[in-house]
């Protein structure tokens, strides 16, 4: 609030106390006295005039203190681990892997060569030849030493691991007996003899045995093979008339029975020929063939009887027995 407006406000003041003196406004209960013995906790009735003049404009606001000095920085904290938490529950099991791929199929190996045939009668011997003239015996020279022997024969390979179950075929039946031989032809005359050779050299010594290889490791056992088709396993021949099975094929029921029972996964085929004219004899056989496999041990649910050979091989007499993997 400035000065000017302080005076102001008293003099309007000073000019009201004057004014109420001169006329003796009953305000007060008359007089200078009664206001001097009026009571002074008694407040003053309105008199409709306000003395009291406007409040003046707000004063200008101070400039700032200074700053007050930085307070010091506090003491870092102590970190403390809290407990460890309870451990939460088992996660799902995992889903099951994929099956693995199945293992390749056994090899299918040929069976091995059947015995060889008995030997054909020899020929007649031819007439022997002349003597020829002795030649001209003398001493030859000595030879020259042998050359040192060769080295010692290397040791033997590791064994080879164990193969899975294969369909190896059993040795081929026996050969038929061979023709008689040709007479042999008249020899000739011999040649006059050479000179006595000389004397052949000494012998070399052997060389020393070679290292035996490391025994090899025994090999995973394969899967059984696969036969896909029909395969000719075993002819069995049969007289002209007849339909009961010869002596000499008899071990081949055997052989068969034996082969099935190894290898279980193999069904057994008889295709004999059969003739129109002669149908009874025909089947007589195949049933003969049939009857003595079961007789030997192969499950009668593993027998098939019908034209599973090649046509182009049959013949009279003959009925054929093939072998396929069961389907």
């Amino acid at each position: 609030m400035s000065k000017r407006s302080v005076l102001l406000g008293l003099g309007l003041l000073v000019l009201a106390l004057s004014v109420a003196g001169l006329t003796g406004c009953a305000c007060f209960g008359g007089g200078s006295a009664a206001m001097a013995a009026a009571p002074r906790s008694e407040p003053m009735a309105d008199c409709g005039v306000n003395l009291v003049g406007a409040r003046g404009p707000d004063g200008l606001t101070g400039p700032a203190g200074a700053q007050g000095p930085i307070g010091l920085t506090g003491a870092p904290g102590a970190v403390l681990v809290g407990p460890r938490g309870a451990e939460g529950p088992a996660g799902p099991a995992g889903i099951q892997g994929a099956t693995g791929a199945m293992g390749p199929a056994g090899a299918v190996l040929v069976g091995g060569a059947g015995v060889t045939g008995l030997t054909g009668l020899a020929g007649v011997m031819g007439a022997a030849g002349a003597t020829g003239v002795q030649g001209a015996s003398a001493d030859g020279f000595a030879g020259p030493t042998g050359a040192a022997g060769p080295a010692g024969p290397q040791g033997a390979t590791g064994l080879t691991g164990a193969q899975g179950p294969t369909l190896v075929g059993p040795t081929g039946p026996a050969g038929r007996v061979g023709p008689a031989g040709v007479q042999g032809a008249t020899g000739d005359t011999g040649a006059t003899g050479n000179t006595t050779a000389g004397v052949a050299g000494s012998i070399g010594p052997n060389g020393a045995a070679g290292a035996m290889g490391a025994t090899g490791l025994t090999g995973a056992a394969g899967v059984a093979g696969v036969v896909p088709c029909w395969v000719t396993y075993r002819d069995f021949w049969f007289d002209a008339g007849k339909s009961n099975i010869r002596d000499l094929d008899t071990s081949m029921v055997a052989d068969i029975a034996s082969y099935q029972k190894k290898n279980p996964s193999l069904q057994i085929g008889i295709d004999g020929y059969s003739d129109s004219r002669n149908l009874e004899l025909s089947n007589g056989r195949v049933n003969a063939v049939r009857d003595a496999l079961i007789n030997a041990g192969v499950p009668a649910d593993k027998i098939k009887i019908g034209a599973f050979g090649d046509s182009k091989n049959r013949q009279d007499r003959r009925v054929e027995v093939l072998i396929q993997t069961a389907n």
